[in-house]
């Protein structure tokens, strides 16, 4: 299998090297919108051609392409790719409205091709051992998810730069940066919420710098908490009515506490994972591909689908 990727930060170098300790599929071409950016970023990560147009790298007979451009160019990019016919990965957040995701998806089906949204840690085994281990603390009644991570941006932002990953015109921000990681997390643990609302905490130019984000599920309140200027030490929590367990991390879980409130202990679950934990997620993809798995394919798009419906509602709040 060969693919092509779109971007070249950080995230894309970890995604080729993650593809690459999977053994299943080679890096084919690059493209960036610059000739240096696109010549440099090929050759060190062995690609045999480079691209500053687009639609002629979208003319190669790749299998699928991995997308991780800026937040608002996601939807011209995926749109483009599947026109050419090739299987997508996309960073999140894949969409920024309801809309944009039911354009991409009929247009995916109708092109037999799948749109993949990457959430690296909803694939890891550790995330496995939580989501299976909450249904033995009962009945949940509270849950906290955080995302609290300081960015060095933030310090470019302070200085007068622009960066991305702060500014408007990009849908940069805390909740669309971090937010989305706990987000996807407690929707593919309990689904759609019955209602939700978003407090942001607004940088003067217009953009959250951290925010709560509360999910109603009505027999219990999942917590959000994510932020790009300040940095957290606690654990997220999911309290039952028999147990409480702990994560130290969103993305990676290093460490799972399972409290079992009857007998009073404590006990550690977590297992040994890849340093590079992407590699479980372009796993899981490639082998959808190559399995042609439509049962794996629908239950990642439904979930993408409640996600960006629950991030556009949350985003209201940053422009009532």
């Amino acid at each position: 299998m060969s693919y092509s990727t779109i971007g070249t930060s950080w995230i894309t170098e970890s995604f080729i090297e993650a593809v690459n300790l999977t053994g299943k599929a080679v890096l084919s071409s690059v493209y960036s919108r610059t000739e240096d950016g696109a010549k440099s970023f090929a050759t060190k990560n062995g690609a045999d051609r480079w691209y500053i147009e687009l639609d002629e790298m979208l003319k190669e007979n790749t299998d699928f392409v991995y997308i991780a451009s800026p937040n608002t160019l996601h939807f011209e990019h995926i749109i483009k790719v599947i026109k050419a016919k090739k299987h997508v990965f996309c960073e999140k957040p894949m969409a920024l409205t309801e809309e944009q995701l039911q354009i991409i998806s009929g247009l995916a089906e109708e092109e037999n091709v799948f749109v993949f949204e990457g959430y690296r840690h909803l694939y890891s085994p550790n995330y496995e051992i939580f989501k299976n281990t909450v249904e033995k603390i009962g009945s949940v009644r509270s849950c906290v998810l955080h995302f609290n991570q300081y960015s060095s941006r933030y310090d470019a932002l302070k200085e007068g730069k622009k960066p991305n990953v702060f500014s408007k015109e990009f849908a940069g921000g805390a909740l669309t940066d971090l937010g989305v990681y706990p987000l996807s997390m407690a929707i593919d643990m309990f689904g759609e919420p019955s209602n939700l609302d978003y407090y942001p905490v607004m940088l003067d130019n217009g953009v959250d710098g951290s925010g709560t984000l509360v999910l109603d599920y009505r027999s219990f309140v999942v917590t959000i908490l994510c932020s790009k200027i300040t940095q957290a030490i606690m654990p997220s929590e999911i309290q039952g009515e028999e147990g409480t367990i702990t994560i130290d991390h969103i993305a990676p879980i290093r460490k799972i506490s399972y409290y079992d409130r009857k007998n009073k202990q404590m006990n550690e679950l977590a297992v040994e994972q890849e340093e590079q934990d992407m590699v479980y997620e372009a796993e899981a993809f490639i082998q959808m591909i190559s399995e042609g798995n439509d049962t794996t394919y629908k239950q990642a798009l439904e979930r993408s689908k409640i996600v960006v419906k629950a991030l556009e509602a949350a985003r209201l709040k940053l422009n009532p």
